[in-house]
């Protein structure tokens, strides 16, 4: 017997949380309770991050004013987003890309600033801080999932616009505008996919072995 093996009912709700966690817009106003954002941030900070350099930075926005520039300029870019799509621009547009004012919370996650310090994992592959910050929002999604709570990943905006909005320092970078709050129902599917805009890949068509296989791409 495998002692470091959780046991059958353990396991299956970690594939229960992975295979129900939905990427959502639609929220319910109620706030989360007490300890909950903080319990969320804490499963977030537990992520795994190249040469432990824990880049992530999580900004919680409670003024307003500030949720609803952010809001304004996310639909900016949606506008902006249309129109690069051409054909597909009319169908983009149907679509809710964000909840940010109807949320319970709203978070900006960064990435730090001087982080060309540090250079372990990093001097090939410097994005790899990119790839930690974005294994501590999937811990985030997962643990949201886990608690019933709703997440949903923004990423209509222009950096150097939403890093100043936050007042984030020079060289930081900020990847996400994070949406978090209870919710009617989860998506039975995702909801790109429940639109139709697109579908879900086999796993036979990215699984490939000892070498890329150019007939499945």
């Amino acid at each position: 017997m495998d002692t470091n093996k959780f046991s059958n009912e353990e396991i299956a709700a970690v594939y229960k949380a992975i295979q129900e966690r939905r990427d959502m817009r639609h929220f319910l106003a109620t706030p989360l309770e007490e300890g909950q954002l903080e319990r969320l941030v804490k499963a977030a900070h537990m992520a795994p991050s190249v040469g432990l350099m824990q880049p992530w930075r999580f900004i919680r926005i409670t003024d307003f004013q500030l949720r609803t520039a952010i809001q304004k300029h996310v639909e900016e870019e949606r506008i902006a987003t249309a129109d690069a799509l051409d054909e597909r621009s009319s169908e983009f547009m149907r679509l809710k890309v964000e909840g940010i004012l109807s949320c319970a919370e709203v978070l900006v996650v960064g990435l730090m600033d001087q982080r060309e310090k540090y250079i372990f994992g990093r001097r090939t592959m410097p994005e790899m801080d990119l790839a930690s910050a974005s294994c501590a929002i999937q811990n985030m999604w997962l643990a949201a999932r886990a608690e019933g709570i709703g997440l949903g990943w923004v990423s209509l905006f222009d950096p150097e616009k939403l890093r100043e909005l936050c007042q984030m320092p020079e060289g930081s970078q900020p990847i996400a505008i994070l949406c978090l709050g209870h919710v009617k129902d989860f998506y039975p599917a995702p909801m790109l996919e429940i639109e139709e805009w697109d579908k879900r890949k086999a796993v036979s068509e990215i699984f490939y072995e000892n070498s890329w296989d150019a007939s499945k791409s």
